[in-house]
């Protein structure tokens, strides 16, 4: 097989370099090391990261403003505007409308002016989204503040990723990755913590100022080298390599690997249409997509908007700020676990046990709910099974973020080749936007007419199913080059 192997990559880049016993690879569109002279660095890379992720802590400041805000907005205390309860919906869903709209032109935005000024210019709508909310004179001002301050969301989703994979050396790229959603997670805590401890116009203020800090701190930072090898800028790429490996690390052997790649998609670069009938390509979208959908539909916002309900059940006497902020840290400590394991357990294994486990803790919440609701067991049976929900809450927050949560992203990024990288990744992030609208809109409507505990057996399905398609379909992709991954796509 490695012999068949070799032959074929042979065939499409000259600049595969075959060794005894197999083959090495010239790197993807992520720069990546393999047998490179010098020692590289690799604390530059992840600060580069967490510098760039700062715009998924964004991100999830504007996820997380809405629930501790939610009772100061129906009782008037926020510049005086009184909030209905259609009118609270159409404010937690706008953010992910907002989002899905930019994702596509995200992709084409940081082809055209390049990953860093896109990421510095997401800070723009998250500006004007925070004042628009903060100076708000009617509810028509918070819907455009949540619409705008949710593309910035949603341009994060797409240039952070792209930026991180091709900063990155392979045997890192998933820990680095796995920050855009550590970063989400921070930023939903924090801002719960936030809107429980200061007032509604302090805490909205606070929010309003992170921009800033984002624009500042993220300025010194390099542009993407492969980015700069595609315009042509082989000074300014060699540059933005010694940043990132080191002053110590000799980047010769990584620019001409990543030279050979891009040449090599420049020579084979087609219509749209024909480089998406490619079967490696074609399998990458599949793979993309699904896993976008079975992060959305295994039900995570409804859970979390079930937390309170959950806890009270349970009988656990907490208010429902302390609840959510108990939720948000479990989701940023289990997070920051799989930061550290996606790169030494792969990630099959982690989407695999993640999918299942949260499959297996909403039909547990889906039981329950079908004898407390259906059966109308006894209350003090009922009393006897409290802890089910509660665990199975902690169960599916934990797994959701070990695997659910950020892998999707962090794969996404990995499978495509670069000539496809930003439209796949911003079509892939648009899908996931409209998904987690359709959740967050619709659930509690669903709910009604269907029941509860029909609505997570639904949940559990397409997760499960995302167990069974993780299994079948997802190739490992640790520690693998764009041209190992996309041979192992095209069997």
């Amino acid at each position: 097989m490695n012999q068949d192997r070799a032959e074929l990559l042979k065939e499409t880049n000259e600049n595969v370099v075959i060794s005894r016993g197999g083959y090495e690879t010239l790197g993807d569109s992520s720069p990546e090391i393999s047998r490179y002279s010098g020692q590289t660095k690799t604390f530059p890379q992840y600060v580069a990261a967490l510098t760039a992720t700062l715009t998924a802590f964004l991100a999830g400041m504007v996820l997380g403003w809405t629930s501790p805000m939610m009772d100061s907005l129906f009782a008037g205390n926020f510049n005086h505007l009184t909030i209905s309860t259609s009118q609270m919906g159409w404010i937690g869903s706008f953010a992910t409308l907002g989002a899905m709209t930019m994702c596509i032109p995200t992709g084409f935005v940081c082809d055209l002016i390049g990953r860093k000024k896109t990421l510095l210019a997401i800070s723009i709508p998250f500006i004007i989204g925070w004042l628009l909310i903060l100076f708000s004179k009617s509810v028509i001002y918070l819907y455009l503040g949540r619409l705008i301050s949710g593309m910035g969301f949603g341009a994060s989703c797409v240039a952070a990723p792209i930026y991180i994979s091709e900063i990155s050396e392979k045997q890192i790229r998933g820990t680095l990755g796995s920050y855009f959603q550590l970063m989400i997670a921070s930023g939903i805590l924090a801002s719960y913590v936030a809107g429980t401890f200061m007032a509604p116009l302090s805490f909205t203020i606070f929010c309003a100022g992170l921009p800033f800090l984002f624009i500042i701190v993220f300025l010194c930072q390099p542009e993407s080298p492969v980015f700069l090898m595609k315009k042509g800028l082989i000074d300014e790429a060699r540059c933005s390599l010694i940043r990132l490996r080191g002053s110590e690390a000799d980047v010769t052997e990584e620019l001409a690997e990543i030279e050979g790649i891009l040449k090599e998609s420049g020579q084979t670069a087609t219509s749209i249409i024909q480089t998406f009938r490619r079967y490696s390509n074609l399998k990458a979208l599949l793979i993309s997509f699904s896993l976008m959908l079975f992060q959305q539909f295994c039900g995570i916002n409804a859970v979390i908007l079930y937390s309170a309900n959950i806890f009270s059940t349970a009988g656990v006497k907490l208010n429902d700020d302390i609840c959510t902020i108990i939720l948000g840290l479990t989701q940023v400590i289990a997070t920051l676990f799989s930061s550290f394991m996606v790169d030494k357990l792969g990630r099959r294994v982690l989407m695999i046990s993640s999918t299942l486990m949260v499959g297996l803790s909403t039909i547990a919440l889906a039981v329950y709910y079908t004898l407390k609701d259906r059966f109308l067991i006894d209350k003090t049976i009922m009393d006897h099974l409290n802890l089910i929900p509660i665990i199975s809450l902690g169960c599916f927050i934990i797994m959701f973020s070990i695997g659910l949560g950020p892998l999707p992203w962090i794969i996404g990024s990995e499978i495509f080749p670069p000539e496809v990288k930003s439209m796949a990744c911003s079509g892939a992030g648009t899908l996931n936007m409209f998904s987690a609208f359709l959740i967050t809109k619709f659930f509690l409507d669903v709910s009604q007419n269907i029941g509860d505990d029909c609505s997570f057996y639904i949940f559990s399905l397409f997760s499960l199913m995302g167990t069974i398609f993780t299994y079948f379909v997802l190739p490992e992709t640790k520690g693998k080059s764009i041209e190992d991954i996309q041979f192992e796509l095209s069997l």
